[in-house]
């Protein structure tokens, strides 16, 4: 059997760790061969700082750590130490894959109705979006478990980047220019990302020293300087008392977070979704990520049908979703079992005919018992648009290893607030759960 990892994201910058050749013209083509290594991120200085990495005898996961950090500067709006993610691991030595979830968890004083009644827009841009980050953890148990690097080391590039700058691109604008009302809301984030009162105009270079001393601290001091130390009280301190900017009428509230949840944070070790199509194993995150679980009853679906075209894949898709949506929340209560069976998606697969079905489709009944062709009972509920947001990278190196690293603040620019003097956004992940009421959403926070 053959062994896939499912990515949870299209990525757009590749490179590929050769030995140095003669210069030639270079040709654009769609496929790159070589040995060493390979990265692939959004961005041209995470993918140097990961080939650096490799270059120097790092494997794969030293290399994801050290461009996902470079990541947080160069990418700000998307990925970041304040934030979380899904981390998916082939050790090819082990002939095995692991999983770590980096996720951010809603504080302990949050309750399934504690978001009820909020407008969505005010939710986001406020200190009550903010879930306990669990980037830094998983950073931590990656390279512990799997690294030849410390984090010290694996933060260096990033240091870099932060403290010489990058050059400003239309997408950063954009992005910059896109969050600028709610940024310029807050002391600290206009500071950073509006200096002059405007986004940084394309070409110019942007620097960030505070997340370079952010980084520098993290280097020396640990993730405890986090996980219950100065570095975690400021963020509790800008969860709860948001530093708006004087004369603003935006409505900010307070978030929930304590110092005692930094410290009970843990990334997770968890067992990656399986299932086989044909002739190769395909590996996922599972719960509480999707990824794992929807792309494997997709896939399943796939398989039980006569033949398969752009067609049946996207109504196999759109069955997944259904099913994504009515079922997928917070673990332990999520079927996957049940969801990723071969019963279960054959009777789901039943529903594919010569044209498409209505949107959004049904969900199905993941209980066990299944029919030749049942008819969906559920009710239809609209599928969410998806944004722009959160970064996607792969890395895998000369010995085989391979990571695919899901990691994300949640929307575009986070809650949109800046700790003061660290030059990192907080994360508004909490906003990610279902706002209620809503009894029995196995997403309600």
């Amino acid at each position: 059997m053959r062994r896939v990892i499912v990515p949870a994201a299209a990525v757009l910058t590749t490179l590929v760790l050769a030995p140095p050749v003669a210069a030639e013209p270079q040709q654009k083509v769609p496929v790159a061969e070589g040995y060493g290594g390979a990265v692939a991120t959004v961005d041209l200085d995470a993918s140097k700082a990961a080939l650096s990495v490799l270059r120097k005898g790092g494997n794969a996961v030293d290399a994801a750590v050290a461009a996902g950090a470079v990541l947080g500067v160069t990418e700000p709006y998307s990925a970041g130490l304040a934030g979380g993610g899904f981390m998916v691991y082939y050790d090819a030595r082990q002939r095995k894959v692991f999983t770590i979830d980096g996720r951010e968890t809603a504080p302990r004083a949050m309750t399934s109705t504690t978001l009820e009644g909020i407008p969505f827009e005010e939710a986001v841009t406020s200190g009550l979006s903010a879930g306990v980050p669990g980037t830094v953890a998983n950073w931590d148990l990656a390279l512990r478990r799997f690294g030849t690097i410390s984090l010290k080391q694996a933060l260096q590039p990033a240091i870099e980047v932060a403290s010489k700058g990058f050059v400003v691109d239309q997408t950063f604008y954009d992005q910059t220019a896109a969050n600028a009302t709610r940024f310029k809301d807050f002391t600290s984030t206009a500071a950073l990302y509006l200096p002059n009162g405007a986004p940084p105009p394309v070409g110019s270079v942007f620097r960030n020293p505070e997340l370079a001393d952010t980084y520098r601290q993290l280097a020396k001091r640990g993730p405890s300087w986090l996980y219950g130390g100065r570095l975690g009280e400021e963020i509790v301190a800008t969860v709860k008392q948001p530093p708006v900017t004087p004369g603003s009428t935006r409505n900010v509230r307070p978030g929930l977070m304590e110092l005692s949840d930094l410290r009970a944070y843990r990334a997770l070790m968890r067992e990656p979704t399986k299932i086989s199509y044909k002739g190769m194993d395909v590996y996922g995150m599972a719960p509480p990520s999707s990824g794992g679980s929807t792309v494997g009853e997709a896939l399943n679906i796939l398989e039980s049908l006569p033949k398969v075209g752009l067609h049946e894949y996207l109504e196999a898709s759109r069955l997944a979703f259904a099913d994504r949506g009515k079922y997928v929340g917070d673990i332990p209560g999520v079927p996957l079992k049940e969801l990723l069976s071969d019963g279960f998606a054959k009777e789901r697969a039943c529903l594919i005919g010569e044209r498409a079905m209505a949107h959004p489709a049904a969900p199905g009944s993941p209980d066990g018992s299944y029919e030749p062709c049942a008819q969906p009972t559920g009710s239809a509920t609209p599928v969410a648009d998806e944004g722009p947001e959160t970064t996607h990278l792969v890395v895998a190196d000369r010995w085989g290893n391979v990571i695919a690293y899901n990691l994300t603040i949640e929307s575009t620019g986070g809650n949109g607030i800046v700790v003061p003097g660290r030059g990192v956004l907080l994360n508004n992940e909490l906003t990610d759960f279902t706002f209620g009421p809503a009894p029995g959403d196995p997403n309600l926070p």
